[in-house]
């Protein structure tokens, strides 16, 4: 029994890790120039594409974070139980999701609706990764030890701020997609601010462990 729950675990992780490889990998998909041309056409052409190569940079950073996050949260598991599996599949789902809304954030700035659903997309993310964690700390025979307070509450933290932030932009970016864009820029502030907070607090073992 505990060498297939150890199975189940590693099977999930290794999907989670398939998943965001390939996502990363399609987002190079838009990047390419055509054919052909001349150097006055070649240089227009790279210019019309600094949307598309800012899309493709945060798309990254962002799936970067977020597999970082998958990692840390799969390292408080010692059984995968039904619940959590559906939640990672959700969460998987989204994240083979990016590659689409970047491409119309990169082709669309200016429509509310790409902005909308970009950033909806991202704050979703979190918000499953989120679910997650929060499942982990209340079941704790799937956990394979005590989730200590400052975890709880910083990792709690740090993905509401993307949720927060996100979420907030999907509906500014219905009015004011420009404005939803700088929006984003929020999350610097509020990353520095959660993670100076957290290591200030003390570490205690979460109630109930």
């Amino acid at each position: 029994m505990v060498g297939s729950v150890r199975w189940v675990s590693e099977t999930v992780l290794a999907l989670s890790d398939g998943i965001y490889a390939i996502a990363m990998t399609l987002l190079v998909l838009d990047l390419s120039l055509p054919e052909g041309l001349d150097s006055a056409e070649f240089h227009r052409e790279l210019r019309a594409m600094v949307p598309q190569f800012l899309a493709y940079g945060l798309s990254f950073t962002l799936l970067v974070g977020f597999w970082q996050d998958q990692r840390r949260i799969h390292m408080l598991v010692r059984q995968a139980d039904e619940g959590f599996i559906r939640l990672t599949a959700l969460g998987l789902g989204a994240v083979a999701l990016v590659p689409f809304p970047t491409s119309m954030l990169s082709d669309y700035t200016d429509e509310p609706v790409a902005v909308a659903l970009y950033s909806a997309v991202i704050a979703a993310i979190d918000l499953i990764h989120l679910a997650q964690f929060t499942l982990l700390c209340r079941r704790p025979r799937l956990r394979t030890r005590a989730v200590p307070r400052r975890l709880l509450w910083g990792f709690s933290a740090e993905l509401g701020s993307t949720i927060l932030v996100f979420g907030t932009a999907a509906i500014i970016a219905l009015f004011d997609p420009t404005a939803a864009m700088y929006s984003w820029l929020a999350l610097i502030p509020l990353k520095i601010a959660v993670g100076r907070a957290s290591r200030g607090r003390p570490v205690r073992p979460a109630a109930g462990d």
